[in-house]
């Protein structure tokens, strides 16, 4: 077995940091929504959100192997991480996969058009737009439930049918279980869970100007924009959580610092705002994130069938709220 070695061994301390952070804020959430206090319930609910949420960063940081040199130890923590945030129902390999492309094609690469789906099934089209207009993250909701139906719709995925029902069987144990212990509890992760996409979705929501393809599984596809570190910047933006305060960036795991992020994607997340502030701190594609929030609860019904983000410069719209965004191209969704 190859030696563990970190990717940037000086910065070893972040790492361990974050996976100390997200063990103990998950047991920590746990323990805490069993309780029969509603401050903890809620601190529970936060605790595990958030755990998901820097699992879901780290496992993306393992998918560029800027965790560790060898690329088996980041599959390894990343099926870990995967699991954390129960998205496991899709394989870590196929989410490094369509991120990857999403990297080399500068575009957004899906093979489930969940639009055309809601269009064929009225009611449930109908009950995905009252949840959405709720702030319930339907259309992510829909993309996770079709992980699992994923290997009895796509022959590209129909090998992974023996993986998905053991997932489906342990998952499932585990959350009657918790159920039987008290509902409260199950009611509770799900409400977890519901934060944990709002802030996937936000954070994808503007950090790009690229095209949405329906080809992921077209490994022969030809893009026109494959390669083009010019377009790839000129299309991608950094959505800083806080300028006066970039300690505030850590709670995405400085994903939102975007621009640096495609600048160099092995760099872990520890040495983005190094990078960005290296790079010129580009005013042109940086976003504001109360002009971004402005926006995401504006169109948050316009974005279900938004098929692409538009012509109009991102910045100027994210401004004067009229940027819509696009749903659905979280990477833990790959398909």
């Amino acid at each position: 077995m190859a030696k563990v070695t970190l990717r940037d061994p000086q910065g070893w301390y972040y790492t361990a940091g974050a996976l100390a952070y997200i063990c103990v804020m998950y047991a920590l959430g746990w323990w805490s929504v069993f309780q029969d206090n509603i401050a903890l319930n809620s601190l529970g609910v936060i605790a595990l959100a958030h755990s998901m949420v820097i699992a879901s960063y780290l496992l993306h940081d393992c998918g560029h192997n800027a965790v560790f040199v060898n690329a088996e130890h980041n599959t390894k923590l990343g099926y870990f991480l995967n699991a954390i945030a129960g998205s496991n129902y899709g394989r870590y390999e196929d989410i490094r996969y369509k991120h990857m492309r999403h990297h080399v094609d500068n575009c957004d690469p899906v093979s489930f058009d969940y639009r055309t789906f809601l269009r064929a099934h009225p009611l449930l089209e109908r009950i995905v737009f009252a949840l959405e207009w709720a702030y319930i993250p339907a259309v992510e909701f829909m993309m996770h439930g079709m992980l699992i139906l994923a290997p009895w719709v796509f022959p590209s995925k129909a090998a992974q049918k023996a993986r998905v029902l053991r997932v489906v069987l342990v998952r499932g144990a585990l959350l009657i279980g918790v159920g039987i212990l008290s509902f409260k509890a199950l009611l509770l992760y799900a409400l977890s869970q519901i934060l944990l996409l709002t802030v996937l979705r936000f954070m994808d929501c503007y950090q790009h100007n690229y095209e949405v393809v329906f080809n992921l599984d077209d490994k022969d596809a030809k893009f026109p924009h494959r390669g083009d570190a010019q377009f790839e910047q000129a299309n991608t933006y950094t959505n800083l959580i806080s300028h006066r305060w970039p300690i505030l960036n850590a709670l995405v795991l400085n994903f939102c610092y975007h621009n640096a992020h495609h600048e160099k994607p092995i760099l872990g997340w520890h040495r983005l705002p190094a990078l960005y502030r290296e790079m010129g701190e580009s005013p042109a594609q940086t976003l504001t994130f109360w002009d971004q929030c402005r926006c995401f609860h504006k169109h948050r019904l316009g974005r279900i069938y938004a098929e692409e983000y538009g012509n109009d410069e991102v910045q100027q719209s994210v401004q004067q709220g009229r940027a819509v965004g696009v749903n659905a191209l979280s990477f833990l969704t790959a398909f």
